[in-house]
């Protein structure tokens, strides 16, 4: 028999032809905005019920609404285990690597026993669990920090270490703070404890105090009811948006002899449509619960000593134009995911690297596993990854050799025919990874190479000749030409006017060279440095073997 409370869901499931899961995601979402109104109003001299409500919202979310007794028990385990490592191994140099492990080891044996179920419609705890790596694996770091010289740290470690662990009560609000429990963002302690104690809002000195952001009352926490209701407005039209196409769109669809039955630019046009219509489902979710934190104060990011502004972006997870209308392969992966890029960025890539010394290949190498895994194990993820990677490296050369012929070689301005560029730079992006997403949506290995197949694995043919063109003789012309339209532009190898310089190809007309070699989302931005890397390192390692 089925519960009271999950009737409405089941109800209105069979009528939107979603899943009961899905509905009680965004149900709890919505309820949080009231919900985060009330957390807000909690008097700013009381953090301690700050906590306890959000505490106790978040048990009736997990085994009220979605009878996780066994995810509660798991978010019980990883938080307890991170905070008992974080305790009694903080002056261990391998502490965070503990609780990194632990974490990452907890979480894979859920996500085996959720691909074991297949059933990608249920909520199960992996979602939440997903969240709650990055903000306790970064707790062990910033624990970790808290014992080292501020000489030796950079300003982002100084300004999220903590020199001393937290209560029990605080830690407890910042695991289970609702509005972002089973979907994020994440966010680290140290903005947790001060959207807590209220520091988060104290206003520069700078700033002129007829500019100041407004307040309610005695409280601290500015203003937040406009821009969380633009969220929320913008995400239900996501949510609406998905609702509709998901009928048409689903990934379903690749698989279905009908499919075939279609000329092969109009399945470019469902392929695309799919990747579109399963990113609506996310734009309208993430965006729905940064509305929510925004409301509940925990969105607050500064405010402009200029113009008095104050901005909501600090937990922004996701920039559906950016995505959308990207035109480039970093750009496209910049925009999804913010904060999982960010995690991965603070709290791996950097920190596998030696201090003193650049990232490399380890770095990166160590960076793309954890992304891989953190996500899960079904094969279509690691088709999805291992693709992206040879992808964003064409792009690299691809932006790095063509576009300097669409812009002015000594003012970097464009030309009229940039916007032919834009245009093919644009579909190129999109195309591209409509194709190496699929697997992402389809999951199983046999299937995914099925639905590419049925677009003759075009992106990958693509993909495979731009790399052979770029290893032939016709790559170093592309270069002279280049060189030669520089020096008769007055331009020398470093980008600048006049003499000197070296004699390297200049890279001063793409912004591409001023972007950081970090992998977004886990994926290297050039395999063929990563190699070299890679080669270095090994010799490295054998000269220092032979002394």
């Amino acid at each position: 028999m089925i519960p009271f409370i999950h009737r409405p869901f089941v109800y209105l499931a069979d009528k939107l032809g979603a899943g009961p899961d899905e509905l009680k995601l965004i149900f709890s979402i919505l309820i949080s905005y009231p919900l985060a109104a009330v957390l807000k109003r909690v008097p700013d001299a009381r953090p301690a019920y700050k906590n306890l409500f959000s505490l106790s919202i978040s048990i009736f979310f997990l085994v009220g609404l979605f009878d996780l007794w066994d995810g509660l028990r798991t978010m019980l385990i990883s938080a307890g285990g991170t905070y008992a490592i974080a305790k009694f191994l903080r002056g261990s140099h391998y502490m965070p690597w503990i609780g990194f492990v632990f974490l990452m080891g907890h979480m894979s044996i859920n996500h085996i026993a959720r691909q074991a179920a297949n059933n990608p419609r249920s909520v199960d705890i992996t979602g939440a669990q997903m969240v709650l790596v990055m903000k306790l694996s970064a707790f062990c770091w910033n624990v970790a920090d808290g014992l080292l010289p501020e000489a030796e740290l950079s300003d982002f470690q100084k300004d999220r270490r903590l020199t001393e662990l937290p209560d029990i009560l605080d830690y407890a609000g910042f695991v289970f703070f609702f509005p972002s429990l089973l979907t994020g963002p994440a966010f680290d302690f140290a903005e947790y404890r001060r959207w807590l104690d209220t520091t988060m809002f104290e206003v520069p000195a700078n700033v002129d105090p007829a500019k100041k952001p407004p307040t309610r009352r005695k409280r601290k926490i500015p203003r937040s009811g406009t821009p969380a209701m633009l969220k929320l407005v913008t995400s239900l039209i996501w949510i609406f948006a998905f609702l509709k196409l998901s009928d048409y769109f689903h990934h379903s669809v690749l698989l279905q002899d009908t499919y075939l039955e279609y000329g092969f630019f109009y399945r470019l046009l469902i392929l695309h449509m799919v990747g579109f219509t399963a990113r609506t489902k996310y734009y309208g979710v993430w965006t729905l619960s940064e509305g929510a934190c925004i409301l509940a104060g925990l969105g607050y990011n500064g405010v402009d000593p200029q113009t008095g502004k104050v901005s909501w972006d600090r937990l922004k997870n996701i920039d559906p134009w950016g995505v959308e209308f990207a035109q480039n392969t970093r750009g496209y992966l910049e925009a999804w995911n913010i904060n999982t890029n960010k995690w991965l960025r603070n709290y791996v890539y950097l920190r596998v690297t030696p201090r003193g010394k650049k990232p490399g290949f380890r770095a990166s190498l160590a960076t793309f596993t954890t992304s891989a895994f953190w996500h899960g194990f079904y094969p279509g993820y690691y088709l999805s990854f291992v693709l992206a990677a040879f992808i964003q490296t064409v792009a690299k050369n691809m932006r790095r050799s063509f576009r300097p012929f669409f812009v002015d070689p000594k003012t970097g301005a464009d030309l009229p025919s940039k916007k032919y560029y834009d245009i093919a730079s644009w579909l190129t992006t999109q195309l591209t990874f409509s194709f190496a997403a699929a697997p992402f949506l389809i999951l199983s290995f046999s299937d995914s190479l099925l639905a590419w197949s049925r677009v003759y694995f075009y992106a990958i043919i693509g993909t495979a000749g731009l790399m052979a063109f770029f290893a032939s003789p016709a790559n170093a012309h592309l270069k002279k030409k280049i060189e030669k339209r520089n020096a008769k532009a007055g331009v020398n190898g470093n980008g600048n006017t006049g003499k000197g310089g070296d004699d390297k190809l200049s890279r001063s007309t793409s912004s591409e060279s001023l972007a950081s070699r970090t992998p977004v989302m886990g994926i290297t931005q050039d395999l063929g440095e990563e190699f070299d890397d890679a080669m270095s390192e090994i010799r490295a390692f054998e000269e220092q073997k032979r002394k």
